[in-house]
Order: C-alpha cells, then structure tokens, then sequence
C-alpha cells in the first residue's frame, strides 16, 4: 500500500494551528476570587492558569493555593486592586461577595461572574464547569469529570431515599438559622422539613432569614441537624456542639443527633468539582450513620 504524504505546505499550516491553539490556553492568567471555580480550575488540572486568589479564606484542600507561586489577591469582601492588577489576569472570576467592586475589578481585566444562579442548582453548577471548561479549552476533561460526578449523585440520592428527618441550620454568633441547602434538598433530594407556625422569617434587604431557636427546633423535631458553621469559617468563635446537643435536648429534641459539617467547604468553597463532591460525601456519612 502506498503510504500518502502530506505536503510540506499543510505540515506548516497544522503545526501553526497547533501551535496557536497552545500559545491561546498558555495566555489565560486568572484571578479568582470563587473559590469554587478554584476547586474545578484544580480539579481540572488547570492550576498552571491560575495567578491570584484571596489566601486568607482557602479552605484546607485548596491550601497549596497558599504558595508564593500565587498572589494573594485580598479578602472576599476586601479585594486588594493593586495586587490584582500587579498579577496581571487576562480573567478575573468573582461572585456577590464581590458585587460592589465590579467596575473596579473590570478596569483590570475581563470577568466572570460564576455565582450559582437560578433556581436549578445543579443544573447552573454543570453550566458554570462547562463555561470555565471552554474558554481553557478542556472541554472533554471535564465532561468526564461531570459524568463521573454525576453518577456519584445518583447512586447518593438512591441510597438516601429513606434519609432519616434532616434539618440544616446555619450557626453564626451564637444564632442558629434555617438553611434549605441545595446540596442536600435538591442534589441530594433529601425532603426538607415543614416548619411549625411559630416560626417566622425576617427579610433584610433583598435576603430572607429564618431564625430557629432551640425550642422552635424542639417542635420540629429533626432526626439529624447539620450545622454550617458560619462562625468558624470565617474566623470567628465556633459553635459548640456539645453545647447545642443538650440545648436541643432540653427543648424537646432529644433524640436529635448534631452534625458540625466542615465549614469553609460549605460556607466558602462550594459550586467547585471537589467541593460538591465532599459534601456529598459528608452528607452520605452523616445520613446514614448511626449514633455513638
């Protein structure tokens, strides 16, 4: 058989083109002050893109992050503009957090703006991987990591279709609030409880909150209470859990088993391939574990 050989003009023109195409996903320098989208960028293999985050708020999975490789870019609520512009991104990723300072951040350079929004979280968690994906050019990468991720969820939600009554409450200061979390009720599909009537939201600004006290959770009952600590994600005095315990004990729950979740992975760095994966994980454990 007679072997057919390019020619030398059409060798050129595919090396130029792969060499474009490289030198195009070698340019991409970003900031990121998601750190969800900093999970996937990592998850993805994408690390080498990345040139600034706020090292203040990295959750322990993400603490390499902290490197002098990086530029710490500033808090998420105290963006530092002139060591954002000194790393020089070509993309700057940002969510509400960083709201108020989006025409300053897009005098440095182009943004992203990857909060999870809608009301299908999954379904915007899957567009914001794909959008990230596409303009690094790993689309199939991370098609795959979305596939595996996927199958995770299914089979979780399977085994949880008899999860014992589960109540999400966030801790910050010493007050416990309601949370309908997504990763639970909607990715996880675990039914949220009915609140009794004596339990009120307050709506400040464009939020609604929930306030639980320890005897508005004694008349709901909850088998399991999953704490997002607030407080100790950001720094502040932790929740005490045995301290809840016998609170809820004495208000009538006293068949309810406390469950102090990891707080910057739920507070800080969810919406990321590692991250909805851990809290799946953690969720699962909780959930279907049995009490001491």
């Amino acid at each position: 058989m007679k072997l057919t050989t390019l020619p030398k003009t059409a060798l050129i023109s595919a090396t130029v083109l792969l060499a474009t195409a490289s030198a195009a996903s070698a340019d991409h320098r970003i900031a990121t002050f998601d750190l969800g989208s900093l999970d996937t960028l990592d998850a993805l293999g994408l690390n080498e893109h990345v040139v600034g985050v706020p090292k203040a708020s990295l959750p322990t999975y993400l603490e390499h992050y902290a490197s002098d490789e990086y530029t710490d870019i500033g808090g998420l609520r105290s963006p530092d503009m002139e060591a954002i512009s000194a790393s020089e991104p070509s993309l700057i990723l940002y969510t509400g957090r960083q709201g108020e300072w989006e025409a300053e951040l897009g005098d440095i350079a182009p943004l992203l703006n990857t909060s999870l929004q809608g009301d299908d979280y999954l379904a915007a968690f899957d567009t914001n991987v794909r959008e990230l994906a596409g303009r690094l050019e790993v689309e199939s990468e991370a098609e795959e990591a979305l596939e595996t991720l996927h199958a995770k969820i299914n089979a979780q939600r399977k085994a949880l279709s008899d999860a014992p009554h589960t109540l999400v409450v966030t801790h910050n200061g010493g007050n416990l609030m309601l949370n309908q979390h997504p990763v639970v009720h909607e990715v996880l599909g675990v039914s949220a409880l009915e609140m009794p009537d004596s339990v009120s939201s307050e709506t400040r600004g464009t939020r609604t909150f929930t306030p639980l006290s320890a005897e508005a959770i004694g008349e709901i009952n909850p088998e399991i209470v999953l704490v997002v600590d607030r407080s100790a994600a950001i720094g502040d005095e932790p929740a005490d859990a045995d301290a809840l315990t016998q609170a809820l004990s004495v208000a009538g729950a006293e068949n309810a088993r406390v469950v102090m979740l990891t707080p910057a992975l739920w507070y800080l760095s969810g919406g990321g391939l590692q991250s909805l994966a851990l809290q799946i994980k953690e969720v699962s454990a909780a959930l279907t574990s049995t009490a001491d």
